[in-house]
């Protein structure tokens, strides 16, 4: 196994121990990052985004147990390693079952280590070799930092490589064609089609047809047989965009499909076998639509077997100022303007702004920005109308509850220096519950240390 690009987070509050260990990883080709407390190990899990993290089970603050805790709250997809001393084994036995990937005991053979490192990577990236030019290469079209986008990725990646169904949730224009494209590129099927439907593009009267085919004759106007969407999927993959809109008798003929990978073109009696691996899409509420009895219950099943939501560019804003800059390269070299940035009080709207319209909203904006600019540097007055910042908008109570909830534990960490156990004690909550409050809303304490 290749062991460059790979990288390893080593989390221990015994400095000689660190040392031995980073020496055998990057002697074997591991990049590896290095923490002495759980707290600062959290900080540098988000900018790093190790494909490893190794940590040792007793530490002051947050201990390995609360560390791998927190990581798979922001990323459920990277293994965590812990080492334990021999009188720990019974926690590490436990923590295996909780989800951890291994335990190692101290003192640790060298060899063992490495074994066990390659064991956890191999698992995690399904035997598939890293490396730092292409390791990218199969999400180069979605621009993100975040902590929430890089754990679905992680996740993404995962499912990549096996013909699991695929259910992409998430608003309109947050980005869900782009991330079936992705899974599709790191995928073995990435030498086959990749065919995008939207089911409500198609008129109803021709999506059965566009979708199965028909045969010569089959209806008014089949002057020829049509093969059909799925054929021309064959060996690729299927997106299925707005899968919620798809009228009910079509639900049935696609429920078929994924049961007995097989077609019946419209007027035709033969089956026609297909290799179809296939992801949908939904900005609806399926649940709700299936009580509703606009969906099959039996279809949902199928179609989520793996479920990922793409959240709002809302709740990502930190990738705000990465895709002002990827969409502002883009729109220069396509028409040869001079513009090159957003002033600060410019891109400091456009952080403030609602943006319900997502990711899809946001290009627009840049867009329409970027045609009426006169000199390189791109001001506010441009952003007002195009994104209606001056209007007094209502919050949804969603995010009314985040940021008031954000706001205080901002406030106990402040009033308590950092000291998360009498921060915990200060909001009725078990330290544990604590720890779970800070990383959803990726608040790291020891910034407030004194």
């Amino acid at each position: 196994m290749k062991t460059a690009g790979y990288r390893v987070l080593l989390v221990d509050d015994e400095e000689d121990l660190l040392s031995l260990w980073k020496v055998r990883l990057a002697s074997n080709g591991y990049e590896v990052i290095t923490a002495l407390s759980g707290e600062e190990a959290l900080t540098k899990f988000s900018v790093s985004n190790p494909h490893l993290v190794l940590t040792d089970l007793r530490m002051p603050g947050i201990d390995g147990m609360a560390l791998f805790e927190a990581i798979r709250e922001r990323n459920k997809a990277v293994p965590v390693i812990i080492i334990t001393a021999h009188g720990s084994i019974p926690e590490a036995v436990e923590a295996t079952r909780q989800g951890v990937f291994s335990f190692l005991t101290k003192p640790v053979d060298g060899k063992d280590l490495l074994e066990e490192v390659e064991k956890a990577l191999q698992f995690s990236t399904g035997g598939a070799e890293v490396s730092i030019e292409d390791e990218d290469e199969w999400r180069r079209d979605i621009i993100s930092k975040s902590v929430r986008m890089e754990e679905l990725l992680s996740r993404a990646k995962l499912v990549a490589d096996t013909d699991t169904t695929v259910l992409i949730r998430g608003a309109s224009g947050t980005g869900k064609e782009l991330l079936a494209i992705a899974i599709h590129r790191a995928s073995s099927r990435r030498e086959g089609p990749f065919i995008p439907v939207n089911c409500t593009a198609i008129p109803e009267s021709l999506l059965e047809s566009e979708l199965f085919g028909h045969a010569k004759g089959s209806f008014t106007g089949a002057s020829r047989s049509y093969a059909g969407l799925f054929q021309s999927a064959h060996g690729g993959t299927m997106f299925l965009d707005e899968i919620g809109d798809m009228p009910l008798h079509l639900q049935v003929k696609l429920l078929r499909v994924l049961q007995e990978r097989v077609i019946r073109p419209l007027g035709s009696t033969e089956p026609v076998p297909v290799d179809v691996r296939i992801i949908s899409a939904t900005h609806r509420n399926l649940e709700e639509a299936i009580e509703q009895k606009k969906f099959r219950e039996d279809l949902f099943y199928r179609l989520n077997v793996v479920s990922l939501e793409l959240p709002p560019l809302n709740e990502r804003k930190e990738d705000i100022p990465l895709l002002v800059d990827y969409f502002i390269s883009n729109l220069v070299d396509d028409s040869d303007r001079q513009v090159k940035k957003f002033s600060p009080e410019a891109m400091q709207l456009l952080l403030d702004a609602a943006w319900p319209g997502n990711v899809r909203q946001l290009y627009n904006v840049v867009e329409h920005a970027v045609a009426l600019s006169t000199s390189p540097i791109i001001s506010e007055d441009l952003l007002h109308d195009a994104i209606k910042q001056h209007q007094s908008k209502i919050l949804p109570l969603a995010e009314a509850r985040r940021q008031f909830e954000q706001q205080y534990l901002i406030q106990l960490l402040q009033a308590t220096r950092g000291n998360v156990s009498q921060a915990a004690r200060m909001a009725h909550r078990n330290r544990t519950d604590f720890y779970k409050l800070l990383n959803r809303h990726h608040i790291v304490p020891a910034l407030f240390k004194s």
